[in-house]
């Protein structure tokens, strides 16, 4: 009798950085997959990092960790980038455009040497911009390439009108759309706890979304570089594309005449599950969201048209 084959839920993290590392360790403390892999430019830091996380094993749960390569990426079911230059205080994620839209070549190229078949997940910035180049590169269906988008951005904001209402965050339910980054604008129109409008006046809310975009900037001021929540947040999607979940995540995916814009990758609600995103909730949004949700858009494709993919 034959026994049936078994394949490991495989994830890799390339970069080892502040973000990719969390990542991991994230990924590991919440036994998302029964392999992780990290790979990095620098092999001796993801060697360091695999060893550390191992001496951890014992208290923690049963998965196979190790610093590889590229050819470890054959079996992977997500792999996940989060490498790249970073963002430095007073920089803009626009400003990183340049620099890590060479390195990113070399790394998707890398990456689908080995794997046709498995998630791209992107989180070096601007995320919306390099999801869209590695989407390209790739030549994969663009339901497998994903950006983080903003998933984070909205976790700010519901934390934050959370903390105004004295209401747990995970009971608020309300999105930031468009780029992850200075053009992203809220979702005021749908928010609500419980079905409830919110009942912020204008300066509050001015005050919570400057807050929320605000945030990045901030927190690199003060210490060097965002890492937990990004992480925490990078994990959600990965439970929901191995769980098959079908949970709605605000990533940065496809535009496909979303509310009227397309080519261009934007940070919107979508219907994440097994296959990657399934699908793009439908928004309606007001005419002021509307003309936001647009100039967004427009500018991120007004950059992307400068790269001459």
């Amino acid at each position: 009798m034959t026994e049936p084959s078994y394949k490991p839920s495989r994830v890799v993290v390339v970069g080892t950085g502040a973000v990719g590392t969390t990542t991991a360790y994230t990924l590991l403390l919440r036994h998302r997959m029964a392999e992780l892999v990290l790979i990095d430019v620098n092999h001796k830091k993801a060697l360091g990092e695999a060893l550390d996380m191992n001496h951890g094993l014992p208290f923690a749960a049963g998965v196979k960790l190790w610093a590889g390569g590229y050819e470890d990426c054959a079996d992977a079911d997500i792999i996940i980038v989060t490498a790249g230059a970073s963002q430095k205080p007073g920089e803009t994620r626009i400003d990183l455009l340049n620099r890590n839209v060479s390195i990113f070549k070399e790394i998707i190229q890398n990456i689908t040497k080995y794997n046709q078949n498995g998630i791209l997940l992107i989180a070096t910035n601007p995320v919306d911009i390099l999801s869209y180049v590695s989407w390209k590169i790739s030549g994969w269906d663009h339901h497998r390439v994903i950006g983080s988008g903003t998933l984070l951005d909205s976790a700010r904001f519901r934390y934050l009108i959370g903390s105004h209402k004295d209401i747990n965050p995970r009971s608020i339910h309300g999105h930031i759309i468009g780029e992850h980054g200075d053009s992203e604008l809220p979702v005021w129109s749908l928010a609500n706890i419980a079905g409830t409008p919110i009942d912020f006046d204008d300066d509050e809310r001015k005050e919570i979304f400057e807050n929320t975009k605000n945030a990045a900037y901030e927190i690199i001021e003060a210490k060097g570089s965002t890492s937990y929540a990004i992480a925490l947040a990078l994990d959600r999607i990965v439970a929901a594309i191995l769980r098959n979940e079908s949970a709605v995540l605000s990533v940065s995916t496809l535009l496909q005449n979303t509310n009227g814009m397309s080519d261009v990758y934007l940070g919107v609600p979508s219907i994440v599950d097994r296959t990657g995103v399934r699908q793009i909730l439908d928004l309606p949004l007001n005419p002021e969201e509307q003309s936001l949700f647009e100039l967004s858009a427009n500018k991120l494709k007004t950059e992307i048209n400068k790269l001459n993919l």
